[in-house]
């Protein structure tokens, strides 16, 4: 379920701050929505999968630790990025 390397770089051109950015929450966040969805498939057709569940737990826990971060940071670069990849808000 690992993403490539041209998707990443892609991710990346379009959230980062400068280029090569991939560091940045923003850039982090979009990557980790990414295998979320991609993770969010596989189980629609594997139900029984147990340890990717477990692993899909895990990165939205991390997103969702990265999502805080931005926000108290910089809230305008939170609410571009939660619209673009459209996650909800809690």
């Amino acid at each position: 379920m690992a993403l490539d390397s041209a998707k990443k770089l892609e991710i990346a051109k379009q959230f980062g701050r400068t280029e090569g950015d991939t560091g940045s929450p923003e850039v982090q966040i979009a990557l980790l929505s990414y295998r979320i969805k991609e993770l969010t498939e596989h189980l629609k057709t594997n139900t029984k999968d147990h340890s990717s569940r477990l692993g899909l737990l895990k990165l939205v826990g991390q997103r969702k630790r990265l999502m805080k971060y931005l926000k108290k940071k910089d809230y305008a670069k939170y609410t571009e990025v939660i619209t673009a990849l459209s996650i909800r808000d809690k």
